[in-house]
């Protein structure tokens, strides 16, 4: 096909100059709250490009209020949600190309062997924070569309980029999009997939159980109730319920996972004195959902888990742990497998890699939910970043992985979106 191989003539021609831009987009950092600098970057692009701009400031009282929105911060001036759109001619089918310009915090810069935004280029690698997760999957999104417009190539159906800031804490500015109109027949969300093909994913949700005791002298400690040993009682507990939930996961595509949607403890703390028999114990945690699941079923799944405490616990009958649902809350997705979106993208892949693609479940939450449950948009996730090394020290992406991802994504563009010739 002539445009394939414009696609491919360009994206060779044109290495350097993706890399150099990847390279210029991982240097500015952008945690969370100093995203502007890096949006900025974008919007250059955009601009180049000729994309229809919608630059906007989110936290609108629709998004505050939505069931969906989940986050401790609402003032997000300063850092603005960016789309592009590509218009067609009309007739085609349109798609929706989603990155998120957020990263996470560095952390202890001892263990990164370079400066995380340094942007280092060697063996075939590019290191700093974000380059994985999602920088580079950012960048084979403009890639594929830079390859498409410079190829003079016409589509029928819109292309509606989304740089959004907010995806690693809960997707409100993906939900900020929806909520302001961005649908599409179709979307990409380029996340670390290490080129597997995501129809599924899995969403989460935070919890904090607080479980009281008694207090006492240390000297004495028979005379009172300790709390953090009673929250051990609470952990097996919440062991055994993830064994039962994963005992019920039936989907194929989770058959390489060995857990489809764990129950993780993230943090626990207690008392206040080594002296004294703490009478408050916390635990904060993490709870897979699965994609067919609904939120609150799971909610409710874990509530009643720690009610059933009290049949063996005569200190539960009366002093019942408390659950509080705080923090993140990521949509699951779930993509149909005899989906067109998932048989274009896998067939895109097969041009390219002359391999078939590894079509699994996502092991974790995507903004992918929002824009199918909240959005009513079919999504796949797939993506050049190397999962392993998505939040560590020392983050790089393959360069040659970037390209080929743009590669394929432009086909599945050309495909979805339909060539007006």
């Amino acid at each position: 096909m002539r445009e394939e191989k414009k696609i491919n003539d360009w994206l060779r021609e044109n290495r350097q100059k993706g890399i150099r831009f990847l390279q210029r987009l991982v240097q500015e950092g952008s945690t969370r709250g100093n995203e502007s600098k890096a949006q900025a970057i974008i919007i250059e692009k955009c601009r180049k490009l000729g994309l229809s701009l919608d630059i906007w400031e989110i936290g609108e009282e629709v998004l505050l209020k939505h069931p969906v929105f989940c986050s401790d911060r609402t003032d997000f001036s300063g850092n603005p949600n960016v789309v592009g759109i590509l218009k067609g001619t009309g007739g085609g089918r349109s798609i929706i190309l989603n990155g998120h310009i957020d990263v996470v915090p560095e952390g202890d810069r001892k263990d990164w062997q370079h400066d995380p935004y340094s942007g280092l280029l060697a063996d075939g690698k590019l290191y700093g924070r974000g380059s994985t997760d999602m920088k580079g999957g950012t960048v084979s999104l403009i890639l594929a569309m830079e390859a498409i417009i410079h190829s003079d190539i016409q589509l029928k159906g819109d292309v509606i980029f989304q740089s959004v800031i907010e995806e690693e804490s809960g997707g409100a500015g993906t939900l900020a999009a929806v909520l302001r109109g961005y649908t599409a027949d179709g979307a990409i969300i380029p996340e670390p997939t290490n080129m597997k093909i995501f129809p599924k994913q899995q969403g989460s949700m935070w919890f904090r159980i607080k479980v009281k005791g008694r207090s006492a002298h240390g000297g004495t400690r028979y005379e009172g109730i300790n709390a953090i040993e009673k929250a051990m009682l609470v952990i097996t507990k919440l062991q055994e319920l993830e064994r039962k939930r994963n005992e019920k996961i039936t989907e194929p595509l989770y058959q390489n996972t060995p857990i489809p949607v764990p129950i993780n403890i993230g943090k626990m703390y207690g008392g206040e004195w080594p002296s004294s028999v703490p009478d408050l114990a916390v635990i904060e945690g993490r709870i897979g959902v699965a994609p067919h699941e609904q939120m609150e079923d799971v909610e409710k799944e874990l509530e009643n888990c720690l009610l059933e405490l009290a049949q063996a616990d005569a200190w539960f009958r009366k002093n019942q742990p408390t659950v509080e649902w705080f923090g993140g809350r990521w949509q699951p997705g779930n993509l149909n497998a005899g989906h067109p979106l998932l048989e274009t993208i896998t067939n895109s892949f097969e041009k390219v890699k002359e391999s078939h693609p590894i079509i699994e479940a996502s092991p974790w939450g995507t903004d992918g939910g929002i824009l199918s449950r909240v959005g009513d948009t079919p999504v796949v996730v797939f993506g050049p970043g190397v999962t392993e090394v998505a939040h560590d020290a020392n983050e790089f992406i393959l360069i040659d992985v970037v390209f080929e991802a743009a590669e394929i994504i432009a086909l599945a563009i050309l495909d979805w979106c339909e060539i007006d010739s």
